[in-house]
Order: structure tokens, then sequence, then C-alpha cells
């Protein structure tokens, strides 16, 4: 990389929108596989959206360059689906939409309980602004590996991971070759 006046003179996504300075917010939650046991309240729903190659779906705050999943709060318009409020936050968030999801496991987080999801990414729309929060994220394409490098997930980020890959391979996924970050500029559909 080469710098003028401390800046690259060809700075990447993760450059421009800030990722590198950014401090990771810290998840340290239990990981556990498989479904949300019954009476754990659910109070997150997160996904990974992956492409038919392999690498999924990142968002990153354009205030902070904090990366995140899609994803987020359960509604009441989601009559207590956890894959309704995926594919809300999705379409919300990133103007994503996706195939079934499979649950692939969830955090414990004081008594309650974070769902990660995965599913087949299927197209994402022209960037517009979060009804929730009226940002606008950057979204990018990373592999599994390089997205959890963007979080602080601690002593659980590799047993994530294996759950990860296990849920790619049974939506028939292949696995990706780690290149530079995407970022998603227009519509695409998969």
């Amino acid at each position: 990389m080469f710098l003028e006046n401390g800046c690259p003179i060809a700075p990447t996504v993760l450059d421009r929108a800030g990722v590198l300075r950014t401090a990771r917010a810290e998840h340290h939650f239990s990981w556990a596989s498989g479904p949300v046991p019954p009476g754990l309240p659910v109070v997150q729903s997160w996904g990974w959206l992956f492409t038919p190659d392999g690498r999924v779906l990142v968002l990153l705050g354009p205030d902070t360059g904090s990366a995140c999943l899609p994803g987020g709060t359960p509604e009441p318009q989601d009559h207590g689906d956890i894959a309704a409020t995926l594919r809300r936050k999705a379409d919300e968030e990133a103007a994503a939409r996706h195939g079934e999801p499979l649950t692939i496991g969830h955090l414990r987080d004081n008594g309650r309980g974070r769902v990660r999801l995965a599913a087949a990414l299927t197209r994402v729309g022209p960037a517009r602004p979060d009804p929730a929060t009226g940002h606008i994220y950057t979204r990018v394409l990373a592999t599994p590996e390089q997205a959890v490098e963007l979080f602080n997930w601690g002593p659980s980020a590799a047993d994530q991971l294996d759950s990860i890959h296990e849920a790619r391979q049974r939506l028939g996924i292949p696995g990706a070759a780690r290149q530079p970050f995407t970022e998603l500029v227009g519509p695409t559909t998969w």
C-alpha cells in the first residue's frame, strides 16, 4: 500500500468506510449449535447470507465503519418467527433477499438468545436508508473467515465458524477462495 500524507492513494472499501480505525464491539457470548431451546427469549436474528461462490454479505456502518451481519430485533409484525425477522431486517438494512434460512445456532446473552441463520442470497437491490436508523450501510462481500475477522466474538468465534461452514455445505454452496472484500454498489441478482 502506498501512502500520501498518511493516507492510501488507492483506498479500499475498508479504508473508505473507516473499518480499520474502528474499535470492534465485543460480543463474547457462549455459542450453541442448533435451534434455540424452548423458553429462551430471542432478542436478535442475524443472517449469514451466502452468494453462490461462498462469500457472505457484511454491512459496514456509515458513521463508524463497524461491521455487522444483516438482521436485528424481532418486532410484533414478525409474529415470533425468527426467519421473518431476518427477511424484514435484511430488506430494510441491505435491500437484500434470500432463500429459506437454516437455523445454525445461537449465542446465550444473560438468559436471552441471539440466533444465527444461514441462507442463499438471491438479490440485492439499490442501497437505501434503513427505516429504523436512516443509515445507508456499505454492503460488502467477504469470505466467512474475513467476516469473522471484522467481529470481536472472542473464544466462541471458532465454533461459530465451524457451524457457519456446516450450514454452507447443507445449502450446497462451495467454500469461498480468499479474495479482497468486494463492495456491492448496485443491484445484483444470483
